[in-house]
């Protein structure tokens, strides 16, 4: 007769049970959008791709487009984690920061600061254009805003969780340089982050022309002009 001791040690662990079938449910919403669009995934499918039951997706998310945001950003979360191992390694970033943990995202790190303004933005910057040409980054980044316009929930999730975090990373790092005397003081800082990240954006959503580093460098040129002391 086993041993107390080793009927304990046969246990199976649940919590890590269900962290595996998160991961899978993960990379299942992620490749599935990539593969096939937004439109043809499907919970069941996502279910399917991960070797989980549709009940237990629908335990943790109550639709296709909560498991691809909690997907995104655990994927974003890795990113940011990468490049900050990065920066303290001493390599250059290769992707922005963002938020570290899919359902509860924590702080992000912060933007370089090197005592170079425009060469911190600009390195930031060039990052956000590898990520946003990046397949893995670039499918459930259009699936998500053009799902945030139809479902306002969505979208203000996507925002709360997302991208607010990331525009004050950015407003954080311009106030540093405005109290230092590099920029203008009454430069409203908000506005010159939307100026920085906005143009992006729509270059990229509505593939107006490539997206490039040197059109990145060029935006950060333009904006840190305008804010520049008079």
């Amino acid at each position: 007769m086993p041993t107390p001791k080793a009927a304990s040690s046969r246990t199976p662990d649940a919590t890590r049970r269900s962290e595996r079938s998160r991961r899978a449910i993960y990379d299942a919403a992620l490749a599935l959008v990539v593969e096939v669009g937004y439109a043809r995934t499907t919970v069941e499918g996502i279910a399917s791709r991960a070797g989980v039951g549709k009940q237990t997706i629908y335990r943790w998310w109550p639709s296709k487009s909560a498991v691809l945001l909690d997907a995104y950003l655990d994927l974003t979360g890795q990113a940011g984690q990468e490049a900050q191992a990065g920066r303290e390694g001493g390599e250059e970033p290769t992707e922005p920061a963002g938020p570290t943990a899919p359902a509860e995202p924590t702080a992000p790190a912060g933007l370089p600061d090197t005592g170079d303004l425009a060469a911190d933005l600009k390195a930031v910057l060039r990052a956000t254009v590898d990520e946003l040409n990046d397949p893995r980054f670039e499918a459930p980044t259009r699936a998500l805003t053009a799902e945030g316009v139809i479902d306002p929930e969505l979208g203000a999730r996507f925002v709360e969780r997302l991208l607010e975090p990331q525009l004050r990373l950015y407003v954080r790092r311009l106030a540093a340089a405005r109290d230092a005397g590099l920029l203008r003081p009454g430069a409203d800082l908000r506005v010159a982050v939307e100026l920085l990240v906005g143009p992006l954006t729509h270059r990229w959503l509505m593939r107006t022309r490539p997206l490039t580093h040197a059109y990145a460098d060029e935006l950060v040129d333009h904006v840190l002009q305008g804010i520049a002391p008079r």
